[in-house]
């Protein structure tokens, strides 16, 4: 099993994180974390590195059924989408696959809650 989905689409970097964004919210998720990985990198170890940032989503209703399902599931939390591109103009964005992930935690209820979540997931990606 994959334990990501992803797309490439044609745009420009930051249009591409505003559109999935956008995505994003009309699924229910807000954005806790952006990292941009390229500044850090340059920052921390002077290397030139590609546009690559981590948003950190999360979709609090299913955030709180997950953590009262299984209070360590914080650990895994949020669900990360990166969004990069190593070629201009075109942009790869990938979301992590919560059902996948969640195959090495034995509990149903988790199971169900993150399946949904992967719907919702999935219908960002391929609605970019």
């Amino acid at each position: 099993m994959e334990y990501y989905f992803s797309k490439t689409i044609a745009d420009s970097f930051d249009n591409a994180i505003q559109k999935v964004t956008e995505a994003l919210k009309a699924e229910g998720f807000g954005i806790l974390t952006e990292i941009d990985i390229k500044a850090t990198l340059k920052k921390k170890l002077d290397v030139d590195f590609y546009n690559y940032t981590i948003l950190g989503a999360c979709n609090p209703p299913f955030a709180y059924k997950a953590l009262m399902s299984e209070d360590k599931i914080g650990t895994m939390l949020p669900c990360n989408v990166i969004v990069q591109e190593k070629e201009a103009g075109q942009v790869e964005v990938s979301a992590v696959d919560p059902a996948a992930s969640m195959q090495a935690i034995e509990n149903d209820e988790l199971a169900t809650i993150a399946k949904e979540i992967r719907a919702r997931l999935q219908k960002v990606i391929e609605h970019l």
